[in-house]
C-alpha cells in the first residue's frame, strides 16, 4: 500500500509534538508493510467518516484514510479521537 498525504492531514502533523511526529511516521510504515496488523487497530467509520478508515497512532491519537485504488490511499485527518470524532 502506498500511503499518500492531504494538505489538512500534513498541517496537522507539523502541530504535534516530536515524539507524537515519530510515532505517526512508524505506524504509517507499519501500515504500508501490513495494512490490517492488529497493533493498528485498523476498522471502517460511519457517520460523517463513511467510506473512510481509522488506524490508532498512539492510545488517543488516530489517523483516518479511503482507499484511492488498490495500491494507494489518502491519509485526510489526524488528531485525538475526541477532536475527529466531535
Amino acid at each position: 500500500m502506498i500511503a499518500r498525504f492531504h494538505k489538512g492531514f500534513e498541517r496537522q502533523y507539523k502541530k504535534l509534538r516530536k515524539n507524537e511526529q515519530t510515532k505517526v511516521r512508524e505506524q504509517i510504515a507499519l501500515f504500508q508493510k501490513d495494512e490490517f496488523s492488529l497493533i493498528l487497530n485498523n476498522h471502517p467509520l460511519q457517520g460523517k467518516y463513511k467510506g473512510y478508515r481509522s488506524i490508532n497512532i498512539t492510545g488517543n491519537l488516530r489517523a483516518i484514510y479511503r482507499y484511492l485504488d488498490s495500491r494507494y490511499c489518502l491519509f485526510t485527518n489526524l488528531g485525538t479521537h475526541s477532536k475527529l470524532y466531535q
